[in-house]
């Protein structure tokens, strides 16, 4: 071979399939929130009796998770649209001081570990996203 580096053949991606796929995206996002939802707010009542903290934390997590994906998936829409890099690393950084915040009041108010309830609910948008997308997007 000579110096030169062959590029990859370009895949062609048409309006009808980034139209297709983006539906995908809002459908496996909403997917993701009311799941998230729907998840911390059952074990959240199941648990109060018991763990009202824990169970007051594992709601604050979901709760504080669905907001900081929103705003998360937001900001890259954002990025891609005015790939405006500043703002979204601004952005970034101010929801890691809100939302990193948070889980240290728990395990001051209540047991240490009910920072761990939080954590499990601010991840779970973030893992059920991942597992729909992974299965609505492996088909193809």
């Amino acid at each position: 071979m000579s110096g030169e580096e062959t590029e990859p053949p370009r895949r062609s991606y048409s309006l009808a399939q980034a139209t297709t796929d983006l539906a995908i995206y809002r459908r496996l996002k909403r997917l993701a929130m009311f799941g998230t939802l729907l998840t911390v707010t059952v074990v959240g009542l199941l648990a109060v009796r018991w763990l009202t903290i824990p169970a007051l934390a594992v709601w604050t997590g979901g709760c504080c998770g669905v907001a900081n994906a929103l705003l998360t998936m937001w900001s890259g829409e954002r990025l891609v649209e005015r790939r405006s890099v500043g703002t979204f690393v601004l952005s970034s950084l101010l929801r890691i001081a809100l939302f990193g915040i948070v889980p240290v009041a728990f395990a001051a108010v209540g047991p240490w570990w009910s920072m761990a309830w939080y954590f499990a609910g601010f991840f779970l948008p973030l893992g059920i996203f991942a597992y729909a997308a992974r299965r609505a997007f492996a088909a193809k």
